[in-house]
C-alpha cells in the first residue's frame, strides 16, 4: 500500500511543479503589444530571407 501513496504524492508534486511554470502575462498592454510587434518583425525578416534563398537557389 505504501507504493500507492507514494505514487499519489509524486503525482501531486509533479502537478504542482508543472503549474508553477505556467505564469500569466505580466507585461502591460503597451509593452505586450510592442513585444508582439517586434517578434512579428523578426519573423517577417526570417520569412523574407527564406523566400530570397528559395528563389535564388532555383
Amino acid at each position: 500500500m505504501s507504493r500507492g501513496n507514494q505514487r499519489d504524492k509524486d503525482r501531486e508534486r509533479a502537478q504542482k511543479a508543472a503549474s508553477a511554470g505556467k505564469n500569466k502575462n505580466t507585461q502591460s498592454g503597451t509593452a505586450f503589444a510592442r513585444t508582439k510587434e517586434e517578434q512579428a518583425a523578426i519573423m517577417r525578416a526570417k520569412q523574407q530571407a527564406a523566400e530570397a534563398k528559395k528563389t535564388g537557389a532555383k
